[in-house]
């Protein structure tokens, strides 16, 4: 969970309080008010590449146990479809 906010600026200038804050949790970096970045940990990183890849993961069991076709024939699907037409 995100608890710190950094504007770009304060983050340029503060960059070594940046990263020790990061080094506790996510840091947002806003831009004109707006969220741009987050700066984290490499182990809450690490965390987050796993979970991905996990999540990825189980799409594509859940995919293949529907009848996933795969990409050839959805690529043959889909040039089918769009000369159609023409």
């Amino acid at each position: 969970m995100i608890t710190s906010f950094f504007t770009a600026k304060d983050a340029k200038n503060n960059f070594g309080r940046l990263l020790e804050e990061a080094r506790q949790s996510p840091v947002a970096v806003l831009k004109n008010g707006r969220q741009v970045a987050v700066v984290m940990s490499t182990e809450e990183y690490r965390e987050f590449e796993t979970r991905r890849d996990i999540y990825w993961g189980e799409l594509s069991v859940r995919a293949h146990k529907k009848g996933y076709i795969g990409t050839a024939k959805s690529a043959k699907l889909l040039k089918e479809a769009l000369h159609a037409r023409d």
